[in-house]
């Protein structure tokens, strides 16, 4: 396993992380949950990712009971905060208020005493930028949080935060958690021109883009029974703008490249998105170990074998900046 550091800050993580999205608490059972992350140690893996709204909070009590018992300084947890967590009109967003209760909740269900890097999950157009990052600061300053980073904010949110940060003599924000693949390429028009000047790094999810880069969803074929295509509770929602004709057939000419280079196909879609430098880790799911073990043996790929991909999905690829998956605006 190799290791990155995160933005200019002296934190370095392994650039494949495990997370738990859309397996904990949902898709998978505890015992092969905490299968998989045993799997993820063995393999090197450091660096996990969840969040408080995953499986409505379940997601955060799975990893917490998986990693119990693993020495403390020897892994990197990390978890967000702004979506849902209940009922009540304060259970979300930025607000001083939410970020400082969810980070507790997030602490008892974690089963520790800080969280190495703590995310705002979404920008948050209700509450000032000013309360949220002074929330997160408290948070570093009371030994909560080590570091703190934000998840899908556009170029100039991250921007207005260092701004502030800076004025104010706060922590700067030293990483960005966006969707990115050989398919969604979003970030690399602003985001990321932004973050490398600022010392910002990219964990990125869904490399794989919900496993149609690894080739086996077919073109005119129906859809695997057990996949995250079928999964009606979250993953059939997510993946299905990529379940078109013409992206499954562009995906399939991946399949030579992939054994040329004697990869699988999910360790060619993971190499693609770290050759990118501005990328500290890559997150990986898992419900199975293998899938853990096969998606932590890729490496940033050469750079004529990542052009050869890009060459394969032209025309396919989503490149427009304006589709950073922040929330709308509340009337």
């Amino acid at each position: 396993m190799e290791f990155r550091r995160l933005g200019r800050s002296g934190l370095k993580v392994s650039e494949i992380s495990y997370g738990n999205w859309l397996t904990h608490g949902s898709q998978v059972e505890a015992d092969a949950a905490h299968a998989c992350v045993k799997e993820a140690l063995e393999v090197g893996i450091t660096t996990f990712d969840t969040a408080d709204v995953y499986a409505g909070t379940k997601a955060e009590t799975v990893l917490g009971e998986a990693l119990k018992g693993q020495k403390r300084e020897s892994y990197e947890l990390f978890t967000k905060v702004y979506w849902p967590t209940g009922a009540g009109v304060n259970e979300r967003g930025l607000s001083r208020k939410h970020i400082l209760e969810s980070c507790n909740a997030s602490l008892t269900r974690l089963q520790i005493d800080h969280i190495d890097l703590y995310q705002a999950h979404r920008f948050d157009y209700e509450t000032p930028l000013e309360e949220t990052l002074r929330a997160f600061e408290d948070l570093v300053r009371a030994g909560k949080v080590m570091y703190v980073g934000v998840s899908e904010w556009k170029a100039s949110e991250i921007a207005q935060a260092l701004e502030i940060a800076d004025a104010m003599g706060f922590d700067r924000i030293v990483s960005n958690q966006p969707q990115y693949s050989a398919l969604w390429r979003v970030i690399e028009a602003e985001v990321v021109p932004l973050c490398e000047k600022e010392g910002i790094s990219q964990i990125v999810w869904s490399p794989i883009a919900q496993g149609v880069l690894t080739g086996k969803y077919l073109p005119g074929a129906a859809l695997p029974a057990g996949t995250r295509a079928t999964d009606q509770t979250g993953g059939a929602n997510m993946i299905k703008h990529w379940l078109r004709e013409e992206v499954l057939t562009k995906v399939q000419q991946l399949l030579p490249l992939a054994a040329d280079a004697g990869l699988s196909m999910a360790q060619l879609a993971v190499g693609w998105v770290l050759a990118n430098p501005n990328v500290a880790s890559a997150i990986v799911g898992a419900s199975r170990p293998e899938q853990v073990r096969d998606n932590a043996a890729a490496t940033a790929l050469p750079a004529d074998l990542k052009q050869a991909v890009d060459d394969i999905l032209a025309g396919t690829a989503e490149l427009d900046a304006a589709q950073t998956a922040s929330p709308a605006k509340r009337p």
